[in-house]
This record gives C-alpha cells, sequence and structure tokens, in this order.
C-alpha cells in the first residue's frame, strides 16, 4: 500500500473538488483531510504510471504531491539541513554582506548548492573573504539578520512530542547551528567551525570539513546509536551537498530546492512550509505540538 498527499501553502486553497478527482482517477481510499484547504491524504493500492505527469501539472497548479509506502510512515529521526531549510538565509552570505564581498559569495554559494563546483573548496574559498571580521557579527547576524523558516518551530516539537529524535546537520558554522538548535529544540547539532583568533575570524575553518558524505555519516551514525534503521529517517536539504543523506534516508524530501536537487530527490516540496513533513507523515494539524 501507498500513501498519496497533496499540499499547498496556507495562503492558497487545496480544491476539495480536485483531490477527489485524483483519488477517483488513481482508485485510491478513503480521504483524509489533514488539514483544511491545504493538506489531504488517501492510500493507494499501487503507484500510479503517470504519477510524474501528474506531479507536473499538479505544479502548475501551486500544489504538491508526495507519493511513499504506507508502512512506517511516521519516522523517528528528524535530520535537517539548516541554511535555507530550517533558516530562511544562507550563514555565511550574511557574513560576506557585512564584510562587503556579499555578491561574490552568495554566487559561490549558489553554484556550490546547485553543485557546479565542489562544496568543500567553495566553503574554503568563502571562509577565506571574512578574514579579520570580528567575532561579534555572528551575534549581530543572528540578531537581525536570520529568521527561521515557516512551520519548522512546529515540526520539531510535534516529532519530538511523538518521541523522536532531532538532530540538525549542516554545511555552515556551529557558532549558527547552536543557537538555532537551542531556538527549535533540536536534540544535536553538527556544522563546520570558523576559526578566530583575538575575538576576529582567522579565515580559516576547522578540519575536516562537514559536507555531503559528512551528513551521510551522521544519518548512519546517529541512526545506529538509536537502535533503527535508515528507514526511520526523515531528512530534509536544499542543497546539492543533501542529496547524499535525502538518498539513504526513508523519506528524503528537497524542500524548495535547488535545480540538481528537484532532478534527483524522491519528494519535494515546493509550495508548502515545513509543515509538509508533518503532514507526509499523517500528523493532521491538530496535532501539531
Amino acid at each position: 500500500m501507498f500513501t498519496a498527499t497533496l499540499l499547498t501553502a496556507p495562503q492558497h486553497a487545496l480544491d476539495p473538488a480536485l483531490v477527489t478527482s485524483l483519488r477517483n482517477a488513481w482508485g485510491g481510499g478513503d480521504l483524509r483531510w489533514l488539514a483544511v484547504g491545504e493538506a489531504a491524504e488517501f492510500p493507494l493500492p499501487a503507484l500510479p504510471g503517470n504519477a510524474e505527469a501528474v506531479w507536473a501539472d499538479l505544479q502548475a497548479q501551486r500544489v504538491d504531491l508526495i507519493l511513499q509506502p504506507a508502512e512506517n510512515q511516521r519516522k523517528r529521526l528528524l535530520l535537517a539541513d539548516m541554511d535555507s531549510t530550517m533558516i530562511q538565509q544562507e550563514c555565511i552570505d550574511e557574513l560576506a554582506d557585512v564584510a562587503g564581498v556579499g555578491s561574490h559569495v552568495a554566487a559561490i554559494t549558489a553554484r556550490a548548492m546547485n553543485g557546479e563546483i565542489d562544496f568543500e573548496a567553495a566553503l574554503t574559498e568563502r571562509v577565506a573573504l571574512l578574514r579579520d571580521l570580528p567575532e561579534t557579527v555572528i551575534v549581530q547576524a543572528l540578531e537581525t539578520r536570520i529568521t527561521l523558516m515557516p512551520g519548522g518551530p512546529a515540526l520539531v516539537a510535534t516529532m519530538k512530542a511523538n518521541g523522536a529524535h532531532t538532530a540538525l546537520v549542516s554545511g555552515g558554522f556551529t557558532a549558527f547551528t547552536g543557537p538555532v538548535a537551542a531556538r527549535l529544540g533540536f536534540h544535536e547539532h553538527h556544522a563546520n567551525t570558523l576559526l578566530a583568533q583575538d575575538g576576529r575570524l582567522t579565515g580559516s575553518v576547522a578540519q575536516p570539513i562537514l559536507g555531503r558524505a559528512a551528513k551521510v555519516a551522521a544519518l548512519e551514525g546517529i541512526a545506529a546509536r538509536l537502535g533503527i534503521t535508515p528507514d526511520d529517517v526523515l531528512a530534509v536539504g536544499d542543497g546539492a551537498n543533501d542529496l547524499g543523506m535525502l538518498g539513504l534516508a526513508g523519506t528524503g524530501v528537497a524542500l524548495h530546492a535547488k535545480p540538481v536537487v528537484q532532478a534527483q530527490a524522491r519528494h519535494r516540496v515546493n509550495f508548502c512550509d515545513l509543515t509538509a513533513l508533518l503532514y507526509l507523515q499523517g500528523y493532521a494539524q491538530a496535532d501539531f505540538a
């Protein structure tokens, strides 16, 4: 058995007639509304052969579609990227803006996140441009530039309330993941360390750099520590360095992701916010913590 979940952003309306028509066309079971006008699901006996074409048609109507096995729908571990996933910014771009090299660094970031250049080399190049910035800019950026992605607090709180473990795993910096993880209530966080001396950034990052392979290793390591399998993991990210963990997780979701990630990820969410990750696990809005 499989589950089909249809979602849209709160400011749009999910048409009941559209949902019912698709359910009937695919021979689905009883329709269940998870949030009126936002999210609905129904069971399917098999995956439809025209799923990709239907997905593309729904995208034109600003509707997301997730098809997945009905078994083990609720996950026991949330593994989340931070930049442009749990927060709305790229932290290194914000620091670079303060340093006066914002547009240059942002262009490198975009290419790295789309898989056009090596992530580790790109990070090293960008961090070098932050040399001599006072460490205090990190606190300033956190206070004035960093905002949470909508739906994030509900996602973390609801999964924790239902016994799941939560981990923030970022190719960014611990100076940001620590405060963001604490604010959202993550159990743990992993990221790179910006090096500083005498109160100023040195333009270097501690080795080894946490990139794509390290995110996969984190998924495997945390799952093993918890006594669960990768199939019990829900992973979410937006960049090329997230593709490894998205592919390994039982449910890997590309959230508002870069083109290369959209092309390779099994599950894509482009219109709904992070509450989509609760709906696709079968949580109704009334269940949110």
